[in-house]
């Protein structure tokens, strides 16, 4: 090692420069551990040398500058992983050590890194759970100022952004470096004790392969002086020193006497280097040079430098024993220490603190200034101080210069902390330190007021920051001066607030704080102890516990005194509890104290202040202009609470007080008068309902009013008699009943029994405080001033319902005008607008906007700010796009909201004008609903017509089926046929039995998205309170287990939920985290979260209601370990707050909750409180996906999934499974048809709400006459991205584009600009239309002359629009391409294309010879015609070539696409009329064809060359007909000889986007001639694929494609459920319900009746079908049908078994109690529900079901119902029952071998080999039949055979044989 370190240097090493050979002395005679003073000398003299010495005294000065330059004073920077350092213990606390480091610099040691003996003992501790008797504490292990050596294990940052150094004084971190080779004697070590032997201890020294041994004779001095006499325990901290080395290495004997160690050096024996230097070793060093603070040191043949802050007295080429202090793992960098204390290691230092710390010093001066590191400065009492440059030594970085700081200037600055390492005081000069009202929790005084920032809210109080590294404790008590429920509200993290200290305790680090208003502005004096309380002073204090004999009160440190109860008040307080609580802040005096017994004893009896003695002076003045309860006055509002209103009684403006529920009678109108009342405005006609000293409280309900001016007011009790009916208000809801207060001051309680004719759970679901009501008196006890009221509408009718609902409707009205009133006084223009409608109005408006939950949003109306909505329901199933305009009638103005609630329903918009009878009756449908009254519109006319929701005032409470909804149908009797100023018909409602109900809706449609399912089991135990705060571990057992979360049960029955999230750290895709836990399993989790039962929030753990929610815990190993775990985020109120943590294009795993088939989405859970949603086409890019995403994506499994954006309205995530969603050029994405055009293409639409379009050329690589034929709209399709530009994105679906991979056959390339055009290429296209200009499209323009149309003669223009319709297929050739007029001629003919003639197939043109071809003839029409349809020819050929080099033609393509768009619009205006004779245009969108496309010939023989195709162009010019070639026969029918057997098309869909077949291409590429064998051979093939065709037709073997297919297959098998049921899944993949319905009835119709079990199948199905996709009434009435055409148990079972499937619990538990009441003499029925309640985890429900189910079965039935329950509980519960229901059957019937041998088949499954083997045992040893005995002993036999031994096997062999002899003596005898 040494040779290894002398050839390559490291650290502070120099080179060896030849200059100094000289110079240096002979390696032999260099000791590197001691200098003699011959070197020093000899040193001397060689330097005293003539040339040599200029040329050294250079290179020592430039090594020594570089080397200064590289150093720098010890900072954390300079700190790394693996650092060596000497350490002195600072603080030593429970869990962790504070270890002082040189310079100032501080670590800190965990308590799980002293040693692994120490850790080990820990985790047995914590698993046992009780103290280890020989397990010490750290503060028992490690005191103040004992030297420790280190290594650094981490460097992190905290929160505030400060480093934090952690370290490790395990010896095997420390002693890493060495191994058990390099171990010699005399060696200086650190180590802990590991164990305790009989005759010493074991100690860990970290070297592997060597155990250290500390004899207990060599201890004993150590246990006597350093232990007090104690033995050493397990991890303690040694310094030994090795004596004795065994086993080379392998045992070392070692010393602990204080003597040797503390004169122990390292030497050159111990062979040290600079790989295995540890701190604390001395060494001797010889100085080499000495600069200002620094000295070089020669040491291991290296140099290294010392760092002093003070001048020590040392020379040159002096030997001295210096510390090493620290070693750098990399650098080699070894950092030396001169002071005395560290050399005699294994003495602890003397000085760990120092007096004055915290003090502010003046004039303070600086001795030295070290750049970079800080300065160092002189104290008065001598002591050495130094502040650091960075955080200390000024504010600002520009200050700390070296100017500022040079020796001998001053600055005030104040001490901060003590080094001990460096004995130096470490100072601020920072103004903010310096002016800090404190830096230790020493320096706060008990009482004083102090200023903080609220870091947290806990459950057990506020934590405060009140200075660096100190905080505070407010306890929930002292938040305020009363209790609070929410402190979040009102306290933020970061806000300063303004305490005072009520107890603080430095040593514990504790400080408590007050935050009561009270306590901190008291100017009276404070009691901090005992001695301070004088008889007579007077103070504050805080009521601490409430007590029968008085009341505690505590005051500062835990001081507290007794007020008794007759001290409580002048007047006797029976019961203090009442009257004082807990927390209270109240004014005491102090009586007597004993501070030696801690007593002291108060008063609340006080002398009055001098304020309360002048009140009653100005009473008497007030009593002239007081208002008596009853009056009638006017008042004046000035001012608005949110109470009520503050007003003034005119004309003495007296104060008063009206509140917002005695504006009106109507509980809604009360919130919308207070909101449009204003100051200044006058109320007339106003009740005093009571007075006080203080205020006045008001009434203005028309109730009131009326009742008290007609006198039917009672004033005293002796007028109430019982059976009188008062008219009243709710004074206040309780849980036994309603408080009734009446005009004059009465009150009554109506009861909870009589409080309505319904049963009531809740009274305040029925009454609301300050609601009007009619009470009728049942009871009056005169003595007690008490009454017994009734509120049943029975009791308190006011006559007849009709009039009564018609006049409270009338009233709502006319208040809801009197706001209009108010509105159109206002200045706004909208709310004048407002004003001025009303419901009937129709408006003209434009769809703004389409919202998600498919309501609209309007704009152009009136006023620009005008907010218009309809809802979905009133969208009446139109069809409407964002920018139309549409025609909609006014149903109701929300003038709290500011909305206009509006229909587009037509019977409402154009309503007819009839003339209507008062008093007739008639049907209506309801349109709109408010709290007092609904909208509803009749069914004949369409009239608005407003009618009441109540007939009393007492009718308020509605059950969910008895409530109204909109859709509706009632009956109306009109009371008036003209709309008044309402705008609105008045009526009444008839009878509720007459009410329709309209179609109901789906239940993914009615229920809320935010709604959630909730599990049963979680609402098992949700009242029961608990204890538990964030962060608490818990342990508890699993209830149930779900796909998407685990329900556990914890102590006293609380229950607790484990989301999919919270269970694995890392979650692989595709699992369900879930699966990994059982039931019944116990967990232990850590409580991150409570989840409200009612609104299914998640609670921050200060609300009231958070010890009633349902615990949200976490399983995750990470947070299980760390304490640092995460919680749920339950500050935010708004979810939408929560997501914003998520960026766009974050990766996040998800888990998915369920598929929501009507919204097209899935909806995924990313944590407990973050949901999110994928739409269904952002899910996937495969078809097969996309049709059945309930096969791809089960529930509950693990998604990784990219944020695509938030959904602000619903508060979800949108995530994507496909990537990024961007829709860029280039991108591939699924979409939607939402618009067929035909003859242009489609329109697609994508998420968040994208459009594009898709030109029929991009329909497909191959063109059809029918392109558009298979898309309708919602169909799926695959998109590719042409462009952007637009607001419409333009997309391509040809598979070359959208999936490039499979290399599928390009039969029509694209052409996207005329460059894309040759002479001579055959294209197809789509005729477009006839123009005499030609054709305006976006495309290259085609001109066809007649001549080169037809062979025939010119057609009529008729002819035309019938063989070149719009639209139609055909195919082109390329005659000349003009780029400069950017048009191209083309032609039709036959000779050119090899197609037949366009018109061949009409009988009255004759063909024409050559020359009569003329341009002239018929030339404009013709001209138009065929540029159709060239443009339509050029689309389809060329799709061959493309496939070649549509990766390279791709991008390049874009440009030219837009080029050409614009180069068009000219050539295309101008370039017909320059010829005279005109043609068909037609224009090109696809590319080039194949060369193999050009060789088709024209038209063969019939027979003998059939299929055989010849390029026209190889003999004959274009447009000369071959010698050979015949005329064709024209037939009418349409049919020409050209069609051979080749163009047959099979009835099997095609497979890919390419039809043609390897047949078909071969003959294609011929180029010349076919011989006549070769045709026979193409002939032979055609009938060979025809046969093909026929035998796919007819294989039964072959799976159908299309609904023809199974057309075909159930006529053939009418009867097989399979294929019908087949038939329904083909339809419900398109997700086509309605026709899958129509499957099943036409299969119920059809099955022969002799075929029950394929009809029932079939039912089996459609119920199914109903469950899933239907509602619950077309369940419940297909259910029915079932039952009457089936078997009705098979039936019953069925249903159940798909809602258990479905989950629907409830539903089946519902079904099972039908099911046990109609067939409960069937055993089945009891076992399926006992298997159906042990599955759901109900082991006690199960036993109650066995119990039944053998109370009503028959006796015989009881073994096997007993022995099937007992199979369940094996599979589903609990085996320990299981076993037990066997045996306790066994033992009644023991010779029921059919129970045996099920309990051994359930054994074998499920227990023990030893408990097979034991029921095998007890079974051969019956008294059975012989037989019997056999099949037992065969059973036994196997099962050995198969997990036992040989031996196992004899031996049972060994019994069977016994039993035979037995059996034979038995017969002989």
């Amino acid at each position: 090692m040494a040779a290894l370190e002398e050839s390559f240097p490291r650290g502070g090493s120099r080179k060896t420069h030849k200059s100094e050979k000289s110079s240096q002395q002979p390696v032999e005679h260099d000791n590197l551990f001691d200098v003699s003073p011959e070197e020093k000398s000899n040193k001397r003299k060689n330097s005293q040398k003539g040339p040599a010495k200029t040329k050294k005294l250079k290179i020592e000065k430039r090594e020594t500058k570089s080397v200064k330059e590289k150093f720098e004073i010890l900072s954390v920077k300079s700190l790394c992983e693996g650092m060596r350092i000497l350490g002195c213990v600072k603080e030593v606390n429970d869990l962790e050590l504070v270890i002082s480091l040189p310079n100032g610099l501080q670590g800190f040691v965990q308590v799980t890194e002293i040693c692994d003996a120490y850790t080990q003992k820990l985790n047995e501790q914590v698993a046992q759970e009780d103290p280890l008797k020989d397990l010490l504490r750290l503060p028992e292990l490690f005191s103040p100022g004992m030297l420790v050596r280190c290594v650094v294990s981490s460097l992190g940052i905290t929160e505030s952004g400060k480093k934090n150094v952690k370290l490790s004084v395990n010896p095997k971190h420390v002693n890493k470096v060495l191994d058990a080779e390099a171990l010699k004697p005399g060696m200086l070590l650190t180590g802990t004790v590991s164990s305790l032997e009989d005759h010493g201890f074991l100690v860990d020294i970290g070297v592997s392969g060597t155990r250290a041994f500390l004899p207990l004779q060599k201890a004993q001095e150590y246990i006597r002086q350093k232990n007090k006499g104690a033995k050493l325990k397990v991890g303690q901290y040694l310094t030994c020193l090795i004596e004795e080395v065994k086993s080379n290495g392998g045992v070392v004997v070692l010393s602990v006497g204080q003597s040797e160690i503390s004169s122990a050096f390292a030497t050159e024996e111990q062979s040290w280097n600079l790989n295995n230097l540890l701190p604390g070793l001395v060494i001797k060093a010889q100085v080499q040079k000495v600069s200002i603070y620094l000295f070089f040191f020669y040491f291991l043949k290296k140099y290294f430098y010392f760092m002093c802050m003070s001048i020590l007295p040392v020379c040159m080429y002096v030997s001295v024993r210096a510390c090493v202090l620290c070693i750098h793992p990399r650098t080699r960098v070894v950092r030396l220490s001169l002071r005395p204390v560290f050399l005699q290691p294994g003495r602890p230092l003397t000085r760990f603190s120092y007096q004055r710390l915290g003090a502010v010093l003046d004039n303070v001066p600086v001795q030295g200034f070290f750049n970079k590191a800080g300065a160092t400065f002189r104290l008065k009492d001598g002591v050495l101080a130094y502040a650091r440059v960075r955080s200390h030594l000024s504010d600002s970085k520009k200050s700390c210069s070296a100017d500022a700081f040079k020796p001998g200037s001053t600055h005030k600055c104040r001490i901060i902390d003590y080094s001990q390492m460096d004995e130096l005081a470490l100072l601020s000069l920072r103004k903010s330190v310096i002016e800090a009202q404190f830096l230790r929790y020493h320096d706060i005084k008990i009482g004083a007021v102090v200023k903080g920032t609220v870091l947290t809210i806990k459950p057990f109080g506020m934590l405060v920051k009140v200075g660096e590294q100190m905080r505070g404790l407010i306890p929930p008590m002292h938040l305020a001066d009363i209790l609070m429920k929410n402190p979040e509200k009102k306290y933020h993290i970061g806000d300063e607030v303004k305490c005072r200290v009520l107890l603080c305790d430095p040593e514990a680090k504790k400080l408590v704080m007050t935050l009561k208003k009270t306590l901190v502005t008291s100017k009276l004096p404070a009691i901090t102890c005992y001695e301070d309380a004088k008889p007579g002073l007077q103070t504050h204090g805080v009521i601490f516990r409430v007590k029968e004999y008085g009341c505690i009160v505590k005051f500062y440190s835990d001081v507290q005194g007794l007020v008794p109860k007759h001290e409580l008040s002048a007047q006797y307080i029976p019961d203090p509890e009442k009257v004082f609580y807990p927390g209270q802040v109240v004014k005491v005096a102090v009586l007597n104290c004993e501070p030696s017994k801690e007593r002291m004893l108060l008063s609340f009896k006080l002398l009055s202040d001098p304020e309360t003695k002048n009140e009653s002076a100005s009473n008497g003045q007030k009593k002239g202009r007081a208002v008596n309860i009853g009056q009638l006055v006017d008042v004046k509002v000035l001012e608005k609470t949110k109470d009520g209103l503050e007003v003034a009684i005119l004309p003495h403006n007296i104060p008063a007080f009206l509140p917002i529920p005695h504006l009106s009678d109507h509980v809604a109108n009360g919130p919308l008068l207070h909101h449009w009342l204003q100051a200044g405005d006058t109320l007339h006609r106003v009740l005093c309902l009571s007075r006080s000293e203080k205020h006045v409280l008001l009434c203005r309900k028309p109730a009131l009013v009326s009742t008290v001016e007609g006198g039917q007011d009672p004033k005293s009790f002796s007028e109430i008699q019982p059976g009188m009916l008062l008219i009243g208000f709710v004074k206040s809801v309780k849980d036994y009943g309603v408080f009734v207060q009446f005009p004059s001051g009465l009150s009554g309680l109506a009861p909870k029994t009589i409080m309505s004719d319904k049963f009531v759970t809740t009274p305040s679901d029925h009454f609301v405080e300050g609601q009007t009501v009619v009470a009728k008196v049942t009871n009056v006890d005169e003595e007690k001033q008490r009454m017994l009221l009734s509120l049943r509408l029975s009791d308190c009718s006011l006559g007849e319902s009709a009039s009564t609902s018609l006049l409270l409707l009338s009233q709502c009205l006319e208040e809801l005008q009197g706001v209009r009133s108010l509105m159109s006084n206002q200045d706004s223009v909208l709310f004048q607008t407002l004003a001025e409608m009303t419901p009937g109005m129709v408006l003209d408006l434009m769809v703004q906007e389409v919202l998600e939950d498919g309501s609209l949003v309007f704009s152009g109306g009136p006023v620009p700010d005008l907010m218009v909505r309809a809802s979905r329901y009133h969208q009446a199933g139109q069809e409407v796009e964002c920018g139309q305009k549409r025609k909609v009638v006014i149903l109701n103005v929300d003038m709290l909201k500011l909305e206009v609630h509006v229909s587009l329903r037509q019977d409402l918009v154009n309503r007819k004008t009839r003339k209507l009878k008062k008093g007739s009756e008639h049907q209506a449908i309801v349109q709109h609903l408010e709290k007092s009254f609904a909208v509803a519109s009749l069914v004949e006319t369409g009239h608005l017509v407003a009618f009441s929701l109540t007939s009393h005032l007492n009718d308020t409470f509605r059950f969910d089926s008895e409530k109204l909804y909109v859709g509706q149908g009632v009956y109306l009797t009109l009371k008036t046929t003209e709309p008044g100023v309402t705008g609105l018909l008045l009526a009444v409602e008839g009878s509720a039995a007459k009410r329709t109900r309209r179609h109901a809706r789906r239940d993914s449609e009615t229920v809320d998205d935010n709604e959630e399912e909730e599990d049963p089991a979680l609402a098992v135990g949700s009242k029961k309170k608990h204890t538990l705060a964030i962060g608490d571990k818990v342990t508890g057992t699993i209830k149930s287990v779900k796909a998407t979360h685990v329900v556990v049960t914890l102590e006293d029955g609380i229950i607790g939920c484990i989301h999919a999230s919270r269970i694995l750290d890392d979650v692989p895709l595709g699992i369900s985290p879930t699966a990994t836990l059982k039931v019944g399993k116990t967990v232990t989790a850590r409580v991150i979260g409570g989840r409200d039962v009612k609104t299914s929030k998640f609670l921050p753990v200060s609300h009231p209601r958070f010890v009633q929610t349902i615990l949200e815990l976490s399983v995750r190993p990470n947070e299980l370990e760390k304490d640092d775990h995460s919680a749920l985020n339950t500050c935010s109120e708004s979810p939408v707050e929560k997501i914003k943590q998520y960026h766009v294009g974050q990766t996040v795993t998800c888990f998915l909750k369920r598929y929501n088939v009507v919204k097209k989405w899935l909806e995924v859970d990313i944590a407990p409180d973050i949901r999110g949603r994928i739409p269904l086409l952002l899910s996937s890019l495969s078809f097969k996906v996309l049709k059945h995403p309930d096969k791809k994506f089960q529930i509950g499994q693990a998604l990784r999934a990219t944020v695509v954006g938030p959904d602000s309205c619903k508060a979800f995530l949108c995530l994507s499974l496909i990537g990024p969603y961007k829709l860029e050029p280039g991108d591939v994405a699924m979409g939607r048809v939402v618009k067929v055009i035909p003859n242009e293409g489609l329109t697609i639409s994508f998420p968040f709400g994208k459009l594009g379009k898709v030109s029929i050329f991009h329909v497909s690589d191959s063109y059809t006459e029918t392109p558009l034929e298979d898309f309708i709209p919602q169909k799926v399709v695959r998109c590719y991205v042409l462009s952007t530009a637009d607001h419409m994105l333009v997309l391509s679906l040809r598979s070359s584009r959208t999936n490039p991979e499979t290399k599928s056959r390009i039969r029509d390339p694209e052409v996207n600009c005329i460059q894309d055009v040759k002479e001579g290429q055959l294209l197809r296209g789509y005729v477009k239309s006839v123009q005499q200009n030609g054709v305006l499209g976006p495309s290259v323009v085609g001109l066809a002359q007649h001549s080169h149309v037809s062979q025939c003669s010119p057609p009529k223009k008729e002819l035309f629009n019938k063989y070149l319709p719009e639209g139609k297929l055909i195919t082109t050739k390329i005659l000349s391409v003009n780029h400069q007029k950017n048009l191209v001629e083309l032609s039709f003919l036959p000779c050119d294309t090899g197609k037949p003639d366009v018109f061949s197939a009409s009988p009255e043109l004759p063909l024409l010879k050559q020359e009569e071809r003329r341009p002239e003839a018929k030339g404009k029409d013709l001209k138009e015609k065929k540029k159709s349809q060239k443009r339509k020819e050029k689309n389809q050929k060329g799709q061959e070539e493309l496939q070649l080099s549509s990766q390279e033609k791709k991008e390049p393509q874009k440009p030219q696409g837009k080029r050409q768009g614009k180069m068009n619009k000219k050539p295309k205006k101008a370039g017909a009329p320059e010829e005279d004779d005109s043609g068909v245009e037609v224009y090109y969108r696809e590319g080039e064809e194949e060369m193999e496309e050009l060789k088709v010939g024209n038209g063969l023989h019939c027979g003998s060359r059939l299929g055989s195709r010849e390029h026209p162009g190889s003999c004959f010019p274009p447009g000369q007909m071959k010698p050979t070639e015949v005329p064709r026969l024209q037939l009418s029918s349409g049919f020409t000889w050209d069609v051979g057997l080749d163009s047959l098309t099979p009835a099997l869909p095609t497979r890919g986007e390419s039809s043609d077949s390897e047949e078909d291409e071969k003959p294609r590429q011929a180029t010349k001639k076919k011989s006549k064998k070769e045709r026979e051979l193409e002939k032979q093939k055609a009938e060979k694929e025809l046969s093909r065709i026929e035998e796919a037709l007819m294989d039964p073997g072959r799976q159908p494609e299309s609904a023809d297919d199974f057309d075909r297959l159930v006529l053939s098998s009418p009867n097989s459920s399979i294929l019908w049921l087949q038939y329904m899944a083909f339809h419900l993949q398109a997700t086509e319900i309605e026709k899958a319905r129509a499957v099943a009835e036409r299969a119920l119709k059809t099955i022969s009746f002799r075929e029950e079990q394929e009809k029932l199948n079939v039912w089996v199905a459609l119920l199914n079908l109903e469950n899933m996709y239907g509602s619950q009434e077309s369940l419940t009435k297909v259910f029915e049908q079932a039952v009457q055409y089936n078997e009705p148990l098979k039936v019953f079972l069925h249903l159940a078994d798909i809602y258990t499937k479905s989950e629907k619990f409830k539903e089946a538990g519902e079904l099972y109690n039908r099911m046990l009441k109609r067939f409960r003499q069937e055993k089945a029925v009891w076992i399926k529900y006992g298997a159906f309640v042990l599955g759901r985890s109900q082991a006690g429900a199960s036993h109650r079901v066995l119990q039944r189910a053998l109370e009503c079965l028959p006796t015989k039935e009881h073994v096997d119902v007993i022995a099937k329950f007992a199979q369940l509980e094996f599979k589903l519960g609990d085996a320990e029952r299981a076993k037990a229901i066997f045996e306790n059957m066994l033992s009644t019937y023991p010779k029921r071998t059919d129970v045996w041998s099920v309990y051994i088949d359930m054994t074998i499954k499920h227990g023990s080999q030893k408990e097979v083997r034991g029921i095998f045992e007890r079974v051969i040893h019956l008294s059975l039949a012989p037989k019997r005995m056999k099949f037992f002993f065969k059973r036994y036999l196997d099962y050995e055979k198969q997990h036992g031994t040989e031996q196992d096997v004899q031996a049972v062999k060994a019994k069977a044989l016994e039993y035979v002899e037995a059996k034979s003596s038995v017969l002989e005898d």
